[in-house]
Order: C-alpha cells, then structure tokens, then sequence
C-alpha cells in the first residue's frame, strides 16, 4: 500500500510543522515517531510528548481504498526527506511491519511501531467558547515577554507564560523571579475573561508556528488563531493544526505590585548605543558574575564592570538627564535580553534610586513594561 506519494517539499512542510515537540530521547520510544491514520484519500499525522498534542492533516496522494494506521520515527523521517530535493516525488510504501521512503532510486527501508500503543492526550471534555485572535499580534507579544521566562525552576507555575484575556486587551507576563516582562495589545473583539499560564515548551513551539503576518498580501485577512481552554488544558487551532496542550497549575505572582509607578527619573536614548555599550562593557563580566554598574548623572550614563582579575572596564553615553546622581547595579544579561527583543529605535529607563528597579518601556508602545531588580556590586 503507498501511503503517501507527493513532492518531497510538501512532505516535509506538513511534518516539520508538527514534529517540533518530538523529543530525540524519551522513556517511552514511540514518542519519537509520528502516528499516521490513512482515511481514504486523507493522511491525519499526530505527535504527542504527553503533554503537548498536535494534529494536522494533509492530501498527500497514496493509495485510498484501505484505511490503516501506524507509526514511524518522526526525525528519522525528516532527516531523509531533506536529502532529497523539493520538486522530487517522494513515496512511502508499506511491506508488512516495514515501511519505504523512495525518492529517485534511493530507497530507506523503516521500523514501524503499532498505532494502537501510541499515547494520545485525553481532551477534556469541556473546553470553554472559543475566540480568536490575530496571528500576528499573538506571535509579537510572545516575542516581547518570552526571553524572561523561567528554565526548570522549582517554583513551576515560573516556566511558562501567563495569559491574560479579558475584554478587547490581551496580555501576556513571564517573570523569573529577577525580572519580569509585559506585554499587552488592544483586539477588535471582546474576548471572556481567561487567566491561565502555557507551559514554556508550548510558548517556543507557538512562536516557531504561528505567522508574522498575511504572508506578504496586504489585502488578505489576517490569519487567525482560535484559543479554547479548559481546566487543565488549551486547544489552539491554527494554519491547519490543531494543538492540544496541558496548562501549568498554580498561582503566578502578582504582576501589578511589581511594574512600578510614578518613577520621578527618566532616561531616553538610542536601543542600539545602549546595546553595544553593554556588550562591550560584558566582555569583563564572568560566567559566575554578570554585574555591571549603571551610573546615572546630569548629562551622562556611565556604565562600568570588573572582574575578580581586577580587570576594569568603563564607557560613558550622552543622555538628556538632569536628575540626582544615582548608581545601580545590574545583571547585564536581563538589561541584553530586553534590547535584542525589541524593535524600536529609542528605549526608556526609568528609576527612583540606587536600591530601587528599573523599569524599561518603549516610547510609541504603552502595552509593553519590563522590569528589572537591582544587584549588589
């Protein structure tokens, strides 16, 4: 039976949009292949981790007389596919429990594994209305909040994203407990009232997938994504998949009482010069010490670090400031992550004195905040 015969670039396409939670090495092996369901003319392809599902299906060709199930090693498949080239027809054949990739004269002989043991993740069975919102606009605000995530801290309600739908705003917080990021847009449609936090596996597969825009026409409808959630669970539809994933239990921190208000001192100068200063001002800094000092003065910024070696480093930038004196330590990697994931020409700091936060915002951009805590130097 062939099992999918079409060229080679709409093959991979339709797998490397699903194979992207597939991990290399796992308890369970057959978490490493994709479940492919032929129904008539149809191919359904789903790959799953346990807690992440994510399901598509494509006309691929093949023979549509027989329905039949199986699964094959996800990044195996891949892998082979790349070989070959775009226009290429490609062809997967089953011979008993063996399966094989054709293309040209080469030929790629597969291990299968049954369908019936692949583990599918149990939906909930009430998932709350759905709505939609703009690819586009989800996919930024990602973007501006997602660097400030927590990596496998034992405070687990850390490592992901809280999502914040209510009305026409939608935001989006990530905090590590050292620095935290908001991001929040205005939508054309009123949405109901959500809070949960996406686990950070299912944040870096969302801005993997979703679209940047219209795919180049201006004319085109946006394209959109349909978010369902349940007690435990989320079910995002989008460009053909469909996504299943669990959500992170537990009590994200207050947001609101860490964004400061009402800082008397504010500095406003070019993304790029601070950047390069700052990277410069690294190259002193240790794998184990990351501070830099930030001197605020009339007129100028002087940043400065040193390391164990006695080793210095100083740079000075003009700024419009005519403030107090005031002297801050930072850790430059967090004052680093916010400038290479935004945009925009000019940032703002603002601050209160030397034992206080810092808040970065973006002139033109209300909806974005990220803030800062001090470190002793």
């Amino acid at each position: 039976m062939i099992v999918f015969k079409a060229p080679q670039e709409k093959v991979l396409s339709v797998l490397q949009s699903i194979a992207g939670i597939v991990e290399r090495r796992h308890t369970l092996p057959i978490l490493a292949n994709v479940l492919l369901r032929k129904s008539g003319g149809t191919l359904q392809l789903t790959t799953s981790d346990l807690e992440i599902q994510i399901r598509t299906s494509a006309d691929l060709g093949g023979d549509s007389a027989a329905d039949f199930a199986t699964t094959i090693g996800a990044r195996k498949l891949i892998e082979i596919l790349r070989t070959f080239s775009g226009d290429q027809a490609v062809t997967l054949e089953s011979s008993q429990d063996r399966f094989v990739l054709k293309g040209g004269k080469s030929r790629f002989t597969l291990q299968s594994l049954p369908a019936n043991d692949f583990p599918l993740v149990q939906e909930s069975p009430s998932f709350g209305p759905a709505f939609s919102v703009p690819q586009s606009v989800l996919k930024h605000l990602l973007g501006q909040v997602a660097f400030a995530m927590a990596v496998q801290d034992i405070r687990y309600y850390l490592n992901g994203i809280l999502f914040v739908a209510e009305g026409r705003t939608l935001s989006l917080v990530a905090t590590d407990g050292h620095r935290l990021a908001f991001a929040s847009a205005t939508l054309e449609v009123d949405v109901p009232k959500q809070e949960v936090i996406l686990p950070r596996k299912t944040v870096l597969e969302l801005q993997r997938l979703l679209r940047d825009s219209k795919d180049g026409d201006d004319k085109a409808e946006p394209a959109l994504i349909q978010i369902q959630f349940a007690n435990n669970q989320a079910k995002l539809s989008f460009n053909g998949l469909e996504f299943v994933t669990k959500l992170v239990e537990g009590k994200f921190p207050d947001y609101n009482r860490v964004i400061p208000v009402g800082y008397s001192n504010v500095v406003t100068l070019g993304r790029q010069a601070l950047q390069a200063s700052l990277q410069r001002m690294t190259i002193m800094t240790t794998d184990k010490f990351k501070g830099v000092r930030l001197n605020f003065e009339p007129g100028v910024l002087r940043i400065s670090s040193a390391n164990a070696e006695q080793e210095e480093a100083q740079d000075e930038l003009e700024i419009d400031y005519g403030g107090p004196k005031v002297e801050s330590g930072f850790n430059v990697t967090y004052l680093l992550d916010v400038l290479s994931n935004i945009s925009e020409d000019m940032v703002s700091i603002a601050f209160e004195d030397g034992s206080s936060s810092v808040l970065v915002t973006v002139p033109g951009e209300p909806g974005f905040k990220y803030v800062v805590m001090p470190m002793r130097i």
